[in-house]
């Protein structure tokens, strides 16, 4: 079963046929929102509005574990999450999108682990490729049966937010070696490993990050609202592929 995770300007899909909803009990909490179920062009999914359907909950309070957990009781294997991110690296303009392979997580006082003492022996995951390179090949060959182009790697920068970034911490993230920066990557992909899930994630490039392009005095919020609900259309289409794709072998 496959599972998509929506970030913001992703929380529905208008090419998603609903056949059920479901509420969630976890042993972690409840998750953002109840499992939607349906049908895109026939092929079953699983979809789930990381911040609510409302958009209401930031990324410093999203129960990350639960959202996981709650996937995994219905038997999801592979996972995409839908992020938007701010663009560092040059390529990384407005509307562009990039299938991210490695991460840096900067973010704090999140749950960050199931493995939290008590009855669990403490547990050391290998986390050398933080996506599943079989994910990652899969969402390429969607967007390339799409029509679309993406970037094909790239680091993303996990921060705390629901703040923007300074200038200032854009440019320490850059010598750092990231080209991206958004704030729900971790440790929703840490948690997907721990639970042998083979995730992987569609980065939007919503914007440049703060004094990159024409962010370099200001980020305006409407820009980013424009290009997001554009560049999410093209996303819709290409889960349609990654759906068939998946359901195909």
């Amino acid at each position: 079963m496959l599972a998509i995770i929506g970030g913001t300007g992703l929380t529905q899909l208008a090419n998603l046929e609903i056949t059920h909803r479901q509420v969630a009990r976890t042993p972690y909490g409840e998750p953002s929102g109840a499992l939607t179920f349906g049908n895109i062009n026939g092929h079953e999914v699983i979809f789930l509005a990381r911040h609510g359907y409302g958009h209401t909950i930031p990324p410093h309070e999203v129960n990350y574990r639960a959202n996981l957990w709650a996937l995994q009781e219905q038997k999801v294997s592979h996972i995409v999450s839908v992020a938007s991110v701010g663009g560092i690296h040059p390529d990384l303009t407005p509307g562009a999108l990039v299938v991210p392979d490695q991460i840096i997580d900067y973010t704090y006082g999140r749950k960050h682990s199931f493995y939290n003492g008590g009855d669990k022996s403490v547990t050391h995951i290998d986390f050398t490729e933080p996506y599943s390179p079989c994910m990652r090949a899969k969402i390429m060959a969607a967007i390339a049966a799409a029509g679309e182009r993406a970037i094909d790697s790239g680091v993303y920068a996990a921060v705390q937010g629901p703040r923007l970034e300074s200038a200032a911490e854009i440019n320490r993230l850059e010598r750092d070696g990231a080209t991206m920066v958004g704030m729900t990557g971790m440790p929703e992909a840490a948690l997907a490993r721990e639970l042998g899930l083979n995730y992987a994630a569609i980065g939007v490039v919503a914007n440049h990050a703060a004094g990159r392009g024409n962010s370099k005095i200001a980020i305006s919020g409407a820009e980013v609202q424009t290009t997001l609900a554009q560049a999410m259309e093209r996303v819709r289409t290409v889960l349609a592929h990654l759906v068939a794709l998946h359901n195909e072998g």
